[in-house]
């Protein structure tokens, strides 16, 4: 079985529209949060840029949180502008639902492939993803085999849909041409 591995190359531009420029692209640059406090609660926002205004916007991580239900090392970690922490609070499907933005990840994963001479056929491959980069399977194959979408259709098994987006990996067979 060949091993396919989808890996993110930099973090997803957000689709947020600006308040300026009317943009509706924003970057989180090199990823940095804001922690406010307010008496005994605390605000954690993740600054956004305008990739055409350059404008600073905040995206609400954490709003009017008492501080004791924070565990000091993570507070530490939003302090230390931590990058694990800001891939993984971007990434998170909750934050993007309530600040209402989506992840565009065009350009911003790549995929490796082992090389291989025609080994025997049919070949089984497994797409394992490092991050949940959502691609069309029928795509992904395509470019990892250099076939046409409608070779892709022929010649490769699969037990998900080719043409519905996934973000969790997959196997599938490709089958000798004719």
């Amino acid at each position: 079985m060949l091993p396919w591995v989808v890996r993110r190359t930099r973090l997803p531009l957000l689709s947020s529209r600006c308040v300026d420029c009317r943009s509706e692209s924003a970057t989180t640059g090199e990823g940095r949060f804001r922690v406010n406090a307010n008496g005994k609660l605390l605000d954690v926002w993740l600054l956004v840029r305008c990739v055409s205004c350059d404008r600073t916007s905040k995206l609400n991580v954490h709003e009017r949180a008492p501080v004791g239900s924070f565990d000091p090392a993570d507070l530490e970690r939003y302090h230390a502008n931590d990058p694990e922490l800001v891939v993984s609070t971007l990434l998170d499907p909750l934050f993007a639902r309530r600040n209402r933005v989506a992840l565009d990840w065009q350009g911003a994963w790549r995929l490796d492939t082992p090389s291989w001479l025609d080994e025997g056929w049919p070949v089984r491959v497994e797409v394992v993803f490092d991050d949940p980069v959502p691609v069309r399977p029928e795509r992904l194959i395509a470019q990892g085999l250099g076939l046409s979408r409608s070779e892709v259709l022929r010649r490769v098994k699969c037990d998900i849909p080719l043409r519905r987006t996934t973000s969790t990996g997959f196997t599938f067979t490709v089958l000798p041409g004719d």
